[in-house]
């Protein structure tokens, strides 16, 4: 009997081996890609997100009542901003280094009103806790210990705010996906060699991984659903893609690798109810930034020229972890490759072969 010959995944085909990161506030997600292997065979993991690791060990401090010193790089905030604050209203010090410190706001000035200490040198008796996206140490012994040599290239998908010292980091992230549309929507475009400057949480990961590609994870969440067979029968006539994270829940009306509109909310906001109307009135072109904004949300807009209620995009497309949410919605659950938590991956895997990274 003759055995079929394995064939790489055309959207893929042109990806090098490679760790593909996507990383979460809930969950950091991995995916070793490897072109010469199956799918199937491919090292994959869900562990916690390294705003929750380093908010644990900053609590095990605050429970045995010591002072912190925070060290390393800028990251994501979500859990570690909380720990932090915890830790100060326990009546302990926090001393930071001004990098790592602009994890909980770019305006130095209020972190210190909030009684956080700048200093470069660790204080005697503080506990130092590295903060940082990427502990590449830790990638390198985690993959040795089941004999995985560690990749040479990379891809990582965060969700970066942008730096705002003064106004709203929501509103500063949502003057990002207005910009994307007005300069034409392409999907690819958010697929960063170099990402633009205010983006300074995606430069700490290339920092931490030099040459690195980088994306947003909602933008790379939706580049993988992209590649489920049951949503790319519709591309052509237009789909809404709906990734819930576990922080964020964020919606694109895409057709043809086209964006035509954006929607972006706090998923810990949301109700069914809210989502489903939300949505259908995103689908319609009806949905206003004021009002997602003012319910805590970032905002929604779209292109100039979307037909809206003459053409609504009407295939629905679900994935992340709290697609429960949308379970009610007419809608494709999508799964890229079998696994609906490495869709952020694979679209890591399918930018990089796209955008032609190599080592």
């Amino acid at each position: 009997m003759t055995v079929p010959r394995y064939e790489t995944p055309a959207p893929l085909a042109a990806a090098p081996r490679m760790l593909a990161l996507d990383i979460g506030g809930g969950t950091q997600d991995a995916l070793l890609w490897d072109p010469t292997d199956t799918v199937e065979n491919a090292v994959k993991l869900v562990l916690p997100s390294p705003t929750r690791i380093v908010a644990r060990r900053i609590e095990t401090q605050t429970a045995a009542g010591r002072d912190i010193f925070l060290t390393g790089r800028l990251m994501g905030g979500g859990a570690v901003t909380q720990a932090v604050r915890r830790h100060l209203r326990a009546g302990l010090k926090v001393y930071a280094q001004p990098e790592p410190a602009r994890t909980f706001h770019d305006n130095l000035a209020k972190l210190e009103g909030w009684g956080i200490i700048l200093t470069e040198a660790p204080p005697p008796r503080t506990e130092a806790i590295t903060l940082g996206d990427i502990d590449l140490p830790a990638w390198q012994r985690a993959l040795a210990e089941f004999a995985v040599p560690l990749p040479q290239v990379f891809a990582v998908a965060v969700q970066d705010h942008g730096f705002s010292p003064e106004a709203s980091n929501r509103e500063h992230r949502f003057q990002h996906w207005q910009r994307f549309l007005a300069q034409g929507g392409e999907l690819r475009q958010l697929a960063y060699r170099q990402p633009p400057g205010d983006l300074t949480r995606m430069a700490a990961v290339q920092a931490a991984l030099p040459g690195a590609l980088v994306m947003d994870t909602c933008a790379a969440g939706v580049w993988g659903a992209l590649l489920d067979p049951q949503v790319q029968q519709h591309l052509d006539q237009g789909v809404v893609v709906v990734n819930m994270g576990n922080e964020h829940t964020f919606a694109v009306l895409v057709r043809q690798g086209i964006v035509w509109g954006i929607y972006e909310h706090h998923t810990g906001l949301l109700t069914p109810e809210k989502l489903a109307d939300h949505l259908r009135r995103f689908q319609l072109g009806q949905l206003t930034h004021g009002e997602v904004f003012n319910d805590m949300g970032h905002g929604c807009c779209f292109r100039s020229d979307y037909p809206g209620l003459s053409q609504p995009f009407g295939t629905m497309v679900l994935t992340g972890p709290q697609r429960r949410l949308g379970a009610g919605l007419p809608a494709i659950l999508a799964a890229p490759f079998g696994d609906m938590m490495l869709t952020g991956c694979f679209g890591l895997v399918a930018a990089a072969a796209q955008t032609g990274l190599t080592p």
